[in-house]
């Protein structure tokens, strides 16, 4: 089964209105996961800078953020991971990736064999396309 690891800026734009185009291609990736068709993989720190964004930026209920995230636990297809490999996320951080989050989600996506990265961050694809890493289309 395809794996996809997914940015916050992926769940962001599911969550909010902020890009409708965005926000359908995610849709249609976490229906193909409800379908097991993909597996997408959360990483605990993408959760972290979720619970961060929608709190601070959009003003969003800790409880409202609560039941987004149990509703996301709750659906087939999704999996939660923790797994990081300090040794490699160094290695990536700050030369191949600037910014740490997203050198934490490249460190992730390359502890599972064959998973693509779901993200619409401009300097995170750079990034990936410099280091061969496949990008969710």
């Amino acid at each position: 089964m395809k794996k996809v690891v997914i940015d916050t800026n992926g769940l962001i734009s599911f969550l909010t209105d902020r890009n409708p185009e965005q926000q359908e291609k995610i849709a249609s990736l976490l229906n193909d996961a409800a379908e097991l068709r993909v597996a997408v993989l959360i990483h605990h720190h993408v959760l972290s800078e979720f619970v961060y964004v929608l709190d601070s930026i959009y003003g969003i209920s800790k409880t409202s953020i609560n039941a987004m995230i149990n509703d996301l636990a709750e659906m087939p297809g999704i999996e939660f991971i923790s797994e990081l490999d300090v040794a490699t996320l160094l290695s990536l951080w700050p030369e191949s990736v600037s910014d740490y989050g997203d050198a934490v989600l490249v460190s992730a996506s390359l502890a599972v064999k064959g998973s693509v990265i779901a993200t619409f961050d401009k300097n995170l694809k750079k990034s990936l396309n410099r280091l061969n890493i496949n990008i969710f289309q």
